[in-house]
């Protein structure tokens, strides 16, 4: 008796008939789901707002309300700083609606939230060249778009985020005495990013550069072209002076790739 009691006690503590039923999730009708989002975000609630649509599309996937709520998932995710889930969030509106008029918009938040993330020029910059790719897909697409004119502006300073990012390598190289490796970073700006604001150091550091390697006629060039384009400039002047030390002037040779620049 003993025995089958300590039997009976052991499987009360199991499950005799299946695993446990799975608490089925009470279904919310899309518009309760979808205005209680709305009053969230309104009240800047966006996390809850989230919750809110992530049910509605899990509930309701073929509802209409359905496609509002992935781009205001967009939208919320961005505005809590959750970049990488507005990021996942847009490409996943992208995928599904390609032909939205929404399109411009989800494309300027997915590339504002790589611009967001974006760090100082000593790290890698994979994130500004994201942010580019996707200011560009938004411009070549949609150029009339109200979300261009800000992609353009952001753009600069994407732009200026790659060639600074180049400039820190070329100096680098350039202070240890691998002048070929600088030429070609401090080249790079050149050809590149001739809007960034950092196209003038690069033309004096080419001077610089080319000057140290004995390249007199390239250093010359390098030096005429940032006084053609920058003639009051202080990185001019250094050069200018860098060259009179040594006898020389600035010239542009015409067979130079610095000519191409120029022109």
């Amino acid at each position: 008796m003993g025995l089958l009691a300590v039997v009976l006690t052991a499987c009360s503590g199991m499950n005799l008939f299946g695993p446990p039923k799975i608490k089925e999730e009470p279904i919310v009708p899309a518009q309760t789901l979808y205005q209680g989002a709305l009053d969230d975000m309104d009240r800047q609630y966006y996390q809850t707002a989230i919750t809110k649509l992530e049910r509605l599309e899990r509930q309701h996937p073929r509802d209409p309300l359905t496609e509002k709520g992935k781009l205001m998932q967009v939208y919320a995710n961005y505005r809590i700083g959750r970049f990488d889930e507005a990021i996942l969030a847009a490409d996943r509106y992208l995928a599904l609606y390609p032909s939205s008029s929404e399109v411009p918009y989800v494309l300027w938040l997915k590339g504002t939230a790589y611009f967001a993330q974006i760090k100082d020029i000593t790290r890698d910059q994979q994130l500004s060249r994201d942010a580019i790719d996707t200011y560009n897909l938004l411009i070549s697409n949609y150029p009339s778009s109200e979300h261009a004119v800000d992609a353009r502006d952001k753009l600069l300073v994407a732009y200026d985020q790659l060639a600074g990012k180049e400039m820190s390598v070329g100096r680098y190289y350039q202070g240890n005495g691998q002048y070929a490796a600088a030429i070609n970073r401090f080249r790079e700006v050149v050809e590149r990013w001739q809007t960034s604001t950092h196209i003038e150091e690069a033309l004096y550091r080419l001077t610089e550069t080319y000057l140290m390697l004995g390249l007199t006629t390239e250093a010359k060039s390098a030096a005429a072209v940032l006084g053609h384009n920058y003639p009051a400039s202080d990185w001019y002047k250094r050069a200018f002076e860098l060259l009179g030390k040594q006898g020389l002037a600035p010239e542009l040779n015409s067979g130079s790739w610095l000519a191409e620049v120029q022109a």
